[in-house]
C-alpha cells in the first residue's frame, strides 16, 4: 500500500517528481484545476470538505447510533431525561451528605427486659458472707461470715457465702439448689438473650456465687460421701419457743449474733440429687472454664451416687425443713438430676437410668393428680419431662430409649394443654391468674415456672420446625403457649385488677412493705438486737430500703393483695420464686427471632449412632 493517501476523487495525491514545471507553472495549473472543478457539480462530501457549509438542509427525522436507528425526537427526549435525572440525583446526594443526620437509637427495651434487670438484682440483695465490691445493693454488707465455724457437731466448718432463702437469714439448700438449676437452664437456652440485655456476665456471676457455696456443703473432691450439709440457720418457733433464731428475731443479717446451727443429713436422696442437678447444669454454663466445669461435674457425680446409695427424704423424721420446704419424694429428683448429668457428661448410664419405666412410675409420670404438671422446688417431674422431650425432638436416640421418651413427650404435650384456658385442670382468678396451687397462698412461684416451661417448649417446637401440638383432636399453634406465658407474666407485672406490680421496683405501684428483714430495718449504724427489730417488723411505714426485683408471694385466689409486712403469704419473696421469674422473663424478652441455643446443651453428648468407617484406601494395582 502506498504511504500516501488517496484523493477522494480517485486520483493520487502524490506529486510527480518527474514533472519539471516550475512553482509558478504549477500554481497556474492548480488555479485552472480549481476553476474546472467548480464547473461541475460537487457531491455532498466534496462540498463539506472544500466549500464549507452550504444552504441549511431539512433535519433528519432519525439518528443512526451504529447498531440501531432511532427517532431523533425519542433520542433527544431520552438524552434530556437522562441529563435531568443525573442532575437531580446529584442534588439529592449532595443534600443527603450535607444535611446533618439524626442517629436513630435502638428501640426501647420491652417490659420483660426491664423487669429482668430488676429481678436479677434481687439475688445480689440475698447474698451471704463477704460481699464482692460490685454487689450494688447499698444497704447490704458482709454478714454471717462465720457460718459453720462455731456450729457444734458438724464436719463443715466453712459455710460462709451462698444465699439467704427469703425474708429471713436461713440458708435452705434444697430450694437454693433448685433456683440455681433453673437459672442455669435459662442461661443454657437463652444466652443470646441475656447477652442482648447486657446481663449474661451478671447472671453467670449469680450462679457461680451459689455453686461455689454448694461445693462447700459436701466433700466435693471425694468420689463417695456419706454426709452433706442441708441447712444453715434455724427457724423453729414451735411451742412458743423464744430461743433467738432466724424466725424469732428480726435483725439485719449484718447484725446477727445468735448461734446458727448446721443441719446435716445422711440419707437425703432428694436434696443430693437436686444439688447434683444444679452442679451439672451449671457445668454446662461454665464449659468454657474447663477446670471449674470439671470440678462441678465431679461434684455432681459424687452427689448423685450418694443420692442413689443412701435413700431417704431429707425432710423426713421431724426435720425442721419439713415445716418450710417439705419434700414429698425423691423419684422426680432422680429423673431431673440424672437428665442433667447425662447432658453434662454424655454418659449413657444416666440416660438408661432416667428412662427406666419403674423410676418414671414412682415419680408419677403416668398418673394425674391435682399437682400434675406443676413445676416447683418440690416436684421437678414437669421440668424433667420437658428436658427429655428436648432430647427426643433434636437427637431422637431411638431404641432402647424411644418408648419412655415418647411417653415423656406425650405427657409434656398434656401438661401444655392443661395450661390453656379451654381446659379445666386449673382454675383462674377473675383477673386471669392461673391457680396452679389450687387457691393456696403464694401462687406466683408456680406461675412463673409454668410460664417458662410454656415459652421454652414453644421455642423447642419452632426450632424443630413444628408449628404446634395436639390436645386431643385439636391442633394448637406454638403462639398459644407464648400467649399464655405473656398473660401470666403481664399479670405479675401489673396487668391485674389491683393494678399492682408484684415485682418490687417495677412500675409505679408495687409492694412497699415486703416481708424482709434487711429491707425493713434502716442502715443507720444502730444495731437492733433480736427483739429490738420487732418495731420495724410491726411498723406500718414502708420499708426504708427498696429490695429491687423481689417478686413477692402474690395475691390470693380472689386477686386480693394486702401489702402488710407481717403477712408473708402475700409479701415474702424467695430465691426459688425469683429464679423462675428470671427464667420466664428472659425467655419472653427481646427479639422473637432469637430462639433457643439448640446445641450447647448437647456439647458433651456423643453422636447417637456409630461414626461411619473411613472410606477404603485407593486401589493400587
Amino acid at each position: 500500500m502506498s504511504m500516501y493517501g488517496r484523493d477522494p476523487w480517485g486520483g493520487p495525491l502524490e506529486i510527480n517528481t518527474a514533472d519539471s514545471a516550475t512553482d509558478d507553472d504549477r500554481s497556474r495549473n492548480l488555479n485552472d484545476l480549481d476553476r474546472a472543478a467548480l464547473s461541475r457539480p460537487l457531491d455532498e462530501t466534496q462540498q463539506s470538505w472544500l466549500l464549507g457549509p452550504t444552504e441549511q438542509k431539512k433535519k433528519k427525522k432519525y439518528v443512526d447510533l451504529g447498531c440501531i436507528i432511532v427517532s431523533r425526537k425519542i433520542f433527544v427526549w431520552t438524552v434530556g431525561t437522562l441529563l435531568v435525572c443525573a442532575v437531580l440525583s446529584g442534588l439529592i446526594t449532595l443534600i443527603v451528605k450535607t444535611v446533618p443526620r439524626r442517629h436513630h437509637s435502638k428501640p426501647p427495651p420491652d417490659n420483660y427486659t426491664l423487669a429482668l434487670h430488676k429481678a436479677l438484682t434481687f439475688f445480689n440483695a440475698q447474698r451471704s458472707g463477704k460481699l464482692p465490691k460490685h454487689n450494688n445493693v447499698s444497704w447490704r454488707g458482709n454478714s454471717c461470715t462465720n457460718d459453720g465455724k462455731s456450729a457444734t457437731g458438724t464436719i463443715f466448718k466453712d459455710l460462709a457465702g451462698g444465699y439467704y432463702d427469703a425474708g429471713d437469714a436461713i440458708k435452705f439448700h434444697f430450694p437454693k439448689s433448685f433456683a440455681l438449676t433453673m437459672l442455669s437452664w435459662s442461661v443454657i437456652e437463652y444466652s443470646a438473650k441475656y447477652e442482648a440485655a447486657g446481663e449474661l456476665n451478671h447472671v453467670k456471676d449469680i450462679i457461680k456465687w451459689g455453686t461455689d457455696y454448694l461445693l462447700k456443703t459436701f466433700n466435693h473432691t471425694a468420689d463417695t460421701i456419706t454426709t452433706i450439709a442441708a441447712q444453715v440457720g434455724s427457724g423453729d418457733t414451735s411451742g412458743g419457743s423464744s430461743n433467738p433464731n432466724d424466725h424469732y428475731c428480726w435483725m439485719r443479717p449484718e447484725d446477727i449474733d445468735y448461734p446458727r446451727p448446721v443441719t446435716e443429713c445422711h440419707g437425703c436422696s432428694d436434696l443430693a440429687a437436686e444439688m447434683a442437678a444444679a452442679l451439672a447444669a451449671s457445668s454446662i454454663v461454665f464449659k468454657d472454664n474447663k477446670a471449674y466445669s470439671q470440678k462441678l461435674v465431679h461434684g455432681a457425680k459424687t452427689l448423685f451416687k450418694f443420692s442413689r446409695d443412701q435413700r431417704g427424704r431429707y425432710s423426713a423424721g421431724g426435720a425442721e425443713a419439713s415445716v418450710f420446704y417439705n419434700s414429698t419424694g425423691y423419684w422426680d429428683e432422680f429423673i431431673w438430676g440424672g437428665s442433667w448429668l447425662y447432658y453434662a457428661t454424655g454418659n449413657d448410664t444416666y440416660l438408661q437410668l432416667v428412662t427406666t419405666p419403674g423410676i418414671a412410675k414412682h415419680a408419677g409420670a403416668f398418673a394425674g393428680g391435682p399437682f400434675y404438671g406443676v413445676l416447683s422446688w418440690d416436684n421437678k417431674l414437669a421440668g424433667a419431662q420437658v428436658l427429655l422431650s428436648r432430647l427426643r425432638l433434636f437427637l431422637s436416640p431411638g431404641y432402647p430409649y424411644e418408648e419412655i421418651l415418647r411417653t415423656f413427650h406425650n405427657q409434656t404435650s398434656i401438661i401444655m394443654c392443661s395450661y390453656l384456658p379451654i381446659f379445666t385442670s386449673f382454675n383462674r382468678t377473675r383477673g386471669g391468674l392461673i391457680q396452679l396451687n389450687h387457691g393456696a397462698p403464694q401462687p406466683l412461684q408456680y406461675v412463673v415456672n409454668a410460664a417458662f416451661l410454656a415459652t421454652l417448649y414453644s421455642d423447642y417446637l419452632e426450632a424443630a420446625d413444628t408449628p404446634g401440638w395436639y390436645c386431643g383432636p385439636d391442633f394448637y399453634s406454638t403462639n398459644v403457649l407464648r400467649e399464655f406465658a405473656k398473660t401470666q407474666i403481664d399479670y405479675i407485672l401489673g396487668k391485674n385488677p389491683k393494678k399492682m406490680s408484684y415485682v418490687v421496683g417495677f412500675g409505679n405501684h408495687y409492694p412497699k412493705h415486703v416481708h424482709h428483714r434487711g429491707a425493713s430495718i434502716p442502715k443507720n449504724k444502730i444495731k437492733y438486737n433480736c427483739k429490738g427489730g420487732w418495731k420495724w417488723r410491726d411498723s406500718s411505714k414502708p420499708n426504708p430500703n427498696t429490695i429491687i426485683g423481689a417478686m413477692v408471694a402474690g395475691p390470693d385466689k380472689h386477686d386480693g393483695f394486702h401489702d402488710v409486712r407481717t403477712n408473708y403469704n402475700y409479701t415474702e419473696p424467695t430465691l426459688a420464686g425469683n429464679a423462675g421469674l428470671v427464667a420466664a422473663l428472659v425467655a419472653l424478652s427481646g427479639d422473637r427471632t432469637t430462639g433457643i441455643d439448640k446445641n450447647t446443651i448437647f456439647s458433651a453428648v456423643p453422636p447417637m449412632f456409630p461414626t461411619p468407617p473411613p472410606p477404603p484406601a485407593p486401589w493400587k494395582p
